[in-house]
């Protein structure tokens, strides 16, 4: 999905000369940390409510705080994943949306990037979740999915994050039916370390939970 199919018109843009009691208004009107500043529609960049409450004369311009602005941007064309890590960059509600020219489009809203991650990550569909923790060299896409398909199921969503103390990696998996226990048991007999999971069988939960146990106590 690109940064043009989230963009919100709705959003109003300041321009140098308005007040800042006038940019205050609007960034509590819309609910929003910050707004985009232009001149003749080319994007100049964005104006945070923390900076227009450090003014001391709400009458000023907000031309005067020029030198605060947040220049930061994502062009029409790119994914929308860049959207969201300019958005946890600089803390910001709104992500400015502009095109070659350096004129501001619009504007991707927290809102709608949260919607559109939902969408990416398959949360909407039904299915159970397995959160498994490995080294590097374990992780295998195919013998995943291997496992996952053996037991008539496949995997919709598969992210990895690194774990920054251990250095471990840590893998969740979303798949297509919830009835997950045959699948957790077959990542088991693998040797795979299962942290978390969640699908229908919920009692399936307490027996692998005592089984692993137990198998830790005759390791003793």
């Amino acid at each position: 999905m690109l940064t043009a199919e989230l963009i919100n018109n709705n959003i109003p843009r300041l321009q140098l000369q308005d007040s800042v009691s006038k940019a205050l208004q609007l960034i509590n009107d819309y609910r929003v940390t910050h707004l985009p500043v232009v001149t003749e529609d080319k994007y100049l960049g964005m104006i945070s409510e923390d900076d227009l409450m450090d003014v001391e004369a709400e009458k000023g311009t907000i031309e005067f705080l020029q030198e605060n602005f947040i220049t930061a941007s994502v062009k029409e064309n790119e994914h929308f994943l860049n959207a969201v890590k300019c958005s946890n960059q600089f803390e910001t509600t709104i992500v400015p949306v502009t095109n070659e020219e350096k004129e501001l489009v619009g504007v991707i809203t927290v809102t709608d990037l949260l919607k559109a991650l939902g969408d990416f990550s398959g949360a909407n569909e039904i299915g159970g979740i397995i959160v498994m923790e490995m080294e590097r060299s374990q992780f295998s896409i195919s013998e995943i999915s291997r496992i996952v398909e053996s037991n008539d199921a496949t995997v919709l969503h598969l992210n990895t994050t690194i774990q920054p103390d251990t250095g471990f990696l840590t893998v969740s998996l979303h798949l297509s039916k919830k009835e997950i226990a045959a699948i957790v048991s077959a990542f088991e007999r693998y040797e795979y370390d299962i942290i978390y999971y969640f699908g229908d069988e919920k009692f399936e939960n307490e027996i692998h939970s005592n089984y692993r146990h137990l198998m830790s106590y005759l390791d003793i």
